[in-house]
């Protein structure tokens, strides 16, 4: 079937999944295989090893563990989900090089120090203005950052708008965008097709097929697949609709990072 690249775990400050039952979920699934990706979002105080919201060490330990109880059964591959902050471009690399992830997610889960999650981040702002700020604040991060080899869930922020994607369209912030989709595919980088957006009501994987297309028409190819899942009952959410949607964008293959390196596999036919 499809990997899922972009699950959470307890390892996580927003979850509270038990690795185990994250592991038999995606067997139960059918997946082909799966990649931890738990957070590392860092924040602007946070500059010791000891203040990390991720415990690092722990984190490998036990899924070594876990690759070794699961070595003939079920591929698990290791990777780290980190949220991208200009202020932390000297600290950031240094922790990514320091381990051996499969995998590194870079996600913008902060807008110049301020979290979108959050209601209050979209007061006083004209929801179009806070989605363009938030694009523009990717920019910035693809400036300073090379430390990853996806960047997560592009258009993420629309998942938390006060009226989420009913207004917003690919067509409105296509100037930015694409200056974003280019710089990846220059850079070497991809992108995600994450089902959280359908989990969320949007009836879109975030980025939208629009965007998908787009990253495909101007040339990009390293795409990963994940549901972003935060508990069991998520994993592989609405996988069933992701070989039509790669497919109607143009792609034939999916990427499953393994040691920093990407492999692609053929997308299952519809």
């Amino acid at each position: 079937m499809l990997w899922d690249t972009h699950m959470h775990t307890h390892f996580s400050v927003d979850s509270e999944a038990d690795t185990l039952e994250m592991i038999q979920a995606s067997i139960k699934a059918g997946l082909d295989g799966i990649c931890f990706t738990d957070h590392l979002d860092l924040e602007e105080t946070q500059t010791t090893p000891d203040r990390f919201p991720l415990d690092i060490p722990g984190y490998f330990r036990e899924m070594k563990s876990f690759q070794e109880q699961f070595d003939e059964q079920f591929p698990i591959y290791l990777g780290v989900e980190t949220g991208l902050q200009t202020y932390l471009k000297s600290l950031l690399p240094e922790i990514i090089q320091e381990y051996p992830f499969d995998f590194v997610i870079g996600s913008s889960h902060w807008v110049n120090g301020e979290d979108p999650y959050y209601p209050e981040y979209f007061v006083g702002r004209v929801e179009d203005e806070a989605y363009r700020e938030y694009f523009e604040s990717i920019l910035e991060n693809l400036a300073v950052f090379d430390c990853f080899d996806v960047y997560g869930h592009l258009d993420y922020i629309v998942r938390y708008g006060p009226n989420t994607n009913q207004y917003y369209t690919y067509e409105k912030f296509a100037d930015v965008i694409d200056e974003i989709l280019r710089t990846l595919i220059q850079r070497g980088k991809g992108i995600e097709i994450n089902t959280g957006g359908f989990k969320y009501g949007l009836g879109h994987p975030n980025p939208t097929e629009d965007i998908l297309r787009r990253y495909r028409a101007l040339g990009g190819e390293i795409i990963t697949i994940g549901a972003d899942a935060h508990k069991p009952e998520h994993v592989a959410y609405d996988f069933h609709k992701i070989p039509k949607i790669l497919t109607d964008c143009g792609f034939r293959y999916y990427t499953v990072f393994r040691e920093r390196k990407p492999i692609f596999y053929p997308l299952p036919a519809i």
